[in-house]
């Protein structure tokens, strides 16, 4: 005896799962009509579908940072596209990952999140993957996001919470690739020497006058590149150095992380 599948049933678990018609119906059709088992299978086979888009790109998401006394838990979730980033099912699945880490810790939210993220794959039909967690620990915390495509979470021993987060924007917009001088390593030296070695050697100014070319160019390179140094978006007459310097705060560590 053939069980016939009402709309009215699809209309329930379509609302109850939010998949398509059709998934919707071949799991009635499969449950013989049972609703809790085509709630089952659909949950089984959002494992699949996740499995098949595997080996597709995620390099578009959204981040989430959220701050909590004296700590900053910053999370990254990743899909394949911007539109699906924007999607309500999918901002929600990241905050309630978020949620799940700051109450029962990063492990815990981990372990449950493959089952959480199915779901919605099943639901948007694209590849979706957890990124970055990371908690951060400070007396003084500040973060600045732009977009939900770039966070930068900055930790400071003393000085404002508002400091923090000048700091914070002044690295996003500024990209450091290193806090202090005492950071550059040989390598480091090593790698930007060669390169304008090459664009100094192609000069015809006598050797005396490319090796003093060279120290310049090296020296305006690192000063670029390092935090301490830059000049202070917010006014560049100091550097983020004398900035610190000149409201009694010291720098512990800085996030940056961002999509695309």
């Amino acid at each position: 005896m053939s069980i016939i599948i009402t709309a009215q049933l699809v209309k329930e678990l379509r609302e109850a799962t939010g998949v398509s018609v059709m998934q919707c119906k071949n799991a009635l059709e499969e449950a013989e009509g049972d609703m809790e088992k085509a709630l089952i299978i659909l949950k089984k086979k959002s494992s699949g579908i996740a499995m098949k888009k595997a080996d597709r790109s995620a390099s578009e998401g959204t981040m989430v940072v959220r701050e909590s006394d004296n700590k900053t838990l910053l999370l990254v979730l990743h899909s394949e596209t911007d539109f699906v980033a924007k999607n309500s099912d999918f901002t929600t699945l990241a905050n309630k990952l978020t949620d799940i880490a700051i109450s029962e810790g990063i492990e815990a939210m981990k372990a449950k999140s493959q089952d959480m993220i199915n779901e919605i794959v099943q639901k948007l039909g694209e590849k979706i993957e957890l990124g970055k967690v990371e908690e951060i620990n400070g007396s003084i915390l500040g973060s600045y996001i732009h977009n939900n495509k770039r966070v930068v979470i900055v930790s400071l021993s003393s000085g404002t919470k508002e400091l923090a987060r000048d700091i914070a924007m002044h690295i996003a917009a500024m990209k450091p690739a290193f806090t202090s001088r005492e950071d550059i390593t040989e390598e480091d030296r090593k790698k930007v020497v060669e390169v304008f070695e090459k664009e100094v050697g192609e000069s015809d100014k006598p050797e005396e006058i490319k090796k003093k070319m060279l120290e310049g160019k090296i020296s305006t390179y690192f000063k670029e590149q390092t935090l301490m140094d830059q000049p202070y978006i917010k006014n560049p007459e100091v550097t983020v150095e004398t900035l610190l310097k000149n409201n009694n705060a010291k720098l512990i560590s800085f996030t940056h992380e961002s999509i695309n």
